[in-house]
């Protein structure tokens, strides 16, 4: 269960944006789709309940028809691609990473097409050329092949630098304890992130704030997080969810 006054701060935040007459905008990433899973079935209508847009980052070598039918129902979901099979090549001792690293350039830009194209033919109707590296990873040295692969933009995690030869719009906020429990991460901590990304953009940052799910290892906490987000900046007029099309057509102009 959530804590109602634990949210205080952020609505304290929200309500200085709308006393200034602004609007935060903020969107929606969940990463590594494979399937149809109840999991998936909770996230799609947690979000379509309240009407947020949803950037599903897809495995392309998993994921195959299923995945496709299940999605053609849907009219605010978009699919990204998330690496090629979402398999680490690092060494023992290394980050975890599949794009670069010590793997050839052109096998690894091999596989970015493949999956380019596999989703595309999946997912006419909502696919997005956008990449999401899986573990939000990527070595430097391939971004700049990326648009002759026909990517438009890229999403890891952190703070965008907007210098690069492909669109960034990134996430800032994820909701799990990767290093702990593996769950959802705690109400309190996430809520002082929310506030410090708020005041960061109040300042002047340009980007939205970007929230990363993964549904398959959700819990309890995890899902209370996300239905309190939602009810919270939802109802409040100084918020904004976006799809990832439409914040990147902002950027592109």
């Amino acid at each position: 269960m959530t804590d109602k006054m634990a949210w205080e701060p952020v609505r304290r935040e929200l309500d200085r944006w709308q006393a200034a007459g602004r609007v935060a905008r903020f969107w929606l990433r969940d990463d590594d789709a494979v399937e149809p899973t109840p999991a998936l079935e909770t996230l799609t209508a947690l979000a379509g309940e309240s009407n947020v847009p949803l950037t599903l980052a897809v495995i392309p070598a998993l994921t195959g028809g299923a995945l496709a039918a299940r999605l053609g129902e849907e009219t605010a979901i978009t699919v990204a691609v998330h690496g090629w099979s979402h398999t680490n090549h690092a060494g023992p001792e290394k980050k975890k990473q599949e794009l670069g690293g010590e793997r050839p350039a052109d096998v690894v830009l091999g596989e970015l097409r493949e999956g380019f194209r596999l989703l595309q033919l999946l997912h006419p109707a909502r696919f997005l050329p956008m990449l999401v590296p899986p573990w939000n990873r990527i070595d430097a040295s391939l971004i700049p092949a990326l648009p002759g692969l026909g990517f438009t933009a890229l999403s890891v995690y952190g703070r965008a630098r907007q210098d690069g030869p492909v669109p960034l719009l990134n996430t800032h906020v994820d909701i799990i304890d990767w290093h702990g429990t593996r769950g959802g991460r705690g109400e309190a901590e996430l809520v002082a992130e929310l506030v410090a990304e708020l005041r960061d953009r109040f300042a002047g940052s340009k980007e939205p704030v970007g929230v990363l799910t993964h549904h398959l290892v959700h819990d309890a906490a995890a899902w209370d997080f996300l239905s309190a987000l939602f009810a919270v900046t939802g109802r409040h007029p100084a918020v904004r969810w976006s799809s990832a099309s439409e914040l990147l057509e902002h950027v592109a102009q």
